[in-house]
């Protein structure tokens, strides 16, 4: 989730316009495009796999300073170190229950991005064999319970903590139990918006399928082969879900405006620290009528911050975020921004895509949303087979753009090769998830603490 690093003085909302101005800051023309990729993984002692807390020796504290040694550069909330700024531009936050995040910098390829992770991953890892720490990349702890967890000191998780379950049944779950891969991207216009949000809302069940990586709960099969994402079914239904509205005429900054100001805040942040406002509204804050601060109205940043707190399955600030993938190994962290950069980042891909989704009905895209969590690529997909043949043409048209992009590294190759994980889950007919629960009924003979040895860092 994001680390507000930025204290600077922020200007009064005065209209309108300024709220819509944080969406069109974002217009940028093609060859400004750039590529964030946002991961996170679970930390745990190597002795015992349990989830270190914050302020243990050799424990999530101990981790972030360890990592000053590669010149990142500590934030500080209520004393404590809860975030780090990288040489490279990047971020280093941590998730409510110490899940390790690397938000990467804006970069303009692939290549790039692939040595960002690698670069992160082996940073990680030098501190944590010297800590006694490891690092998994699954959607969801395989084996603890929340009672297991420890939680961060971050003051917008302790009013989230507290809020989350007023709304929902698995809130508490997706805060402390769930890791994900994202990307961010970049769009020209208005309208480049808009299609690129179509697309890419209704094929993140696509992604969800093929990153599918989170089959256990408390040690045992949960019935699901992402579970993360079946959380989000039941975390907050104001602030979550696939955004009907998205493909409806007229649908741009205006309308994706009118849906934030409708969903409850959070927080306000004041003075360096977080104001507990959950469940106020962001209407009543434009008019001053904010019972926390009367009389007082947002400033930019509020509304920057409350953006920050809206989780549907594809989200808007100056950018649009990709959301749908369950956490993963390495190879999958480049896999990711390089099915979207495929899909979004060329037009006759761009084009492609949307021929293949433009003829869904609303209904369609709500059942693929219920359905994927639990049978992955052999959910039904819309308009007959499954959703294994429709990733198949995806990663064609993913492929075929990023060959079309021609983004060389040094050896003259292009991006496609990162999408090589992705077809060869598409090539065995089996997600991530199929391939642990093959592990567990088989080799492992139940065991899971063997997940540690075999799939981490």
């Amino acid at each position: 989730m994001t680390t507000r690093t930025d204290d600077s003085e922020s200007p009064l909302i005065e209209s309108r316009d300024d709220l819509l101005a944080t969406f069109a800051a974002g217009e940028k023309p093609p060859e400004k495009w750039r590529i964030g990729t946002e991961h996170e993984k679970f930390v745990f002692r190597t002795s015992d796999h349990r989830a270190p807390t914050y302020d243990e020796p050799g424990g999530i504290r101990d981790l972030l300073m360890g990592l000053t040694e590669f010149d990142w550069k500590p934030v500080i909330e209520n004393g404590n170190v809860i975030a780090l700024l990288g040489p490279y531009n990047g971020t280093i936050s941590l998730e409510p229950a110490g899940q390790f995040e690397l938000s990467g910098a804006m970069l303009e390829n692939l290549h790039q991005t692939c040595i960002e992770a690698g670069r992160h991953l082996n940073q990680c890892k030098a501190i944590g064999d010297r800590l006694g720490l490891g690092f998994l990349g699954l959607g969801m702890w395989p084996d603890k319970t929340r009672a297991e967890l420890p939680t961060m000191p971050k003051g917008r998780y302790a009013i989230m903590l507290n809020y989350m379950p007023k709304v929902g049944n698995l809130g508490l779950d997706m805060m402390l139990r769930t890791c994900t891969i994202q990307t961010n991207l970049d769009y020209s216009s208005e309208a480049d918006m808009v299609k690129k949000f179509r697309v890419g809302l209704a094929l993140q069940p696509v992604a969800t399928a093929l990153f599918a990586n989170s089959p256990f709960t408390e040690g045992k099969p949960n019935g699901y082969l992402s579970y993360r994402s079946h959380i989000w079914e039941d975390t907050d239904p104001d602030r979550t879900g696939m955004l009907p509205f998205v493909f409806e005429d007229g649908f741009g900054y205006e309308r994706y405006c009118d849906y934030a100001l409708d969903v409850p805040m959070y927080f306000v942040y004041r003075d360096g620290k977080y104001l507990d406002v959950a469940g106020e509204s962001f209407r009543d804050f434009l008019e001053g009528k904010l019972p926390q601060l009367p009389g007082e109205k947002p400033v930019v940043s509020d509304f920057i911050d409350h953006l920050s707190t809206i989780f549907p399955e594809v989200r808007l600030k100056s950018f649009l975020e990709m959301r749908g993938a369950d956490g993963g190994p390495w190879s999958r962290i480049c896999a990711l921004p390089a099915l979207w950069v495929g899909l979004l980042y060329e037009t006759q891909a761009l084009d492609a895509a949307w021929d293949l989704v433009k003829g869904w009905s609303i209904a369609d895209h709500e059942q693929l949303r219920r359905d994927v969590p639990r049978l992955a690529l052999n959910a039904p997909a819309p308009g007959g087979g499954t959703m294994h043949g429709l990733a198949r043409q995806v990663l064609q048209i993913a492929s075929d753009g990023l060959t079309r992009r021609n983004r060389l590294n040094s050896a003259g190759d292009n991006e496609s090769g990162f999408l090589d994980p992705l077809n060869e889950i598409v090539a065995s007919g089996k997600t991530p998830a199929e391939r642990l629960l093959d592990l567990y009924h088989g080799p492992w003979q139940g065991d899971l603490s063997r997940v540690y040895s075999e799939f981490s860092f």
